[in-house]
């Protein structure tokens, strides 16, 4: 079965490099997340930026409050254009998670693109029609809500 996708774009109007700043940091990855998914961090020393090969490790509750753990490695960054998020382990069979930023006249341009796949063969299937996409989906509205609440909604005048 093939993987599934998403894809989300958000102008922020704000500086490239605060952009940058602010979503390389895994630290601020809490900030943006719903309070429901019960995501934390529990892995430590991270280093001061973000670098290939790093790996970060959470807990994260997205049924029913059950907790999963969940790790992540940073594959690849160039500096102020993009970083990659690839589960090391995890709820998915894949999850490749790219994060693209583009300066334009008066902000950035960010772009989410994640492929993943579910586990299970024909009953993952069903479980993205029923709830997974939906609740990956979710995570990326309140994501481009509580970027504007910080940041400010972009004026396309």
């Amino acid at each position: 079965m093939p993987a599934h996708s998403l894809k989300s774009i958000q102008k922020i109007p704000i500086s490239l490099e605060k952009a940058w700043d602010f979503f390389s940091n895994p630290a601020n990855l809490q900030a943006i997340t719903p309070a429901d998914m019960g995501f934390t961090i529990v892995s430590k020393h991270h280093g001061d930026a973000m670098y290939a090969g790093q790996l970060i490790e959470y807990t994260v509750k997205p049924v029913l409050g059950i907790p999963l753990y969940w790790m992540t490695e940073i594959t690849q960054v160039k500096d102020k254009e993009y970083f990659i998020d690839e589960q090391r382990f995890g709820p998915y069979n894949l999850w490749h998670h790219q994060h693209h930023f583009k300066e334009i006249p008066g902000g950035v341009e960010m772009t989410d693109i994640v492929h993943y796949k579910n586990p299970l063969g024909i009953f993952g299937k069903i479980a993205n029609t029923l709830f997974v996409r939906k609740k990956l989906n979710n995570i990326f509205e309140f994501r481009y809500k509580k970027v504007e609440e910080m940041f400010g909604k972009w004026n396309d005048l």
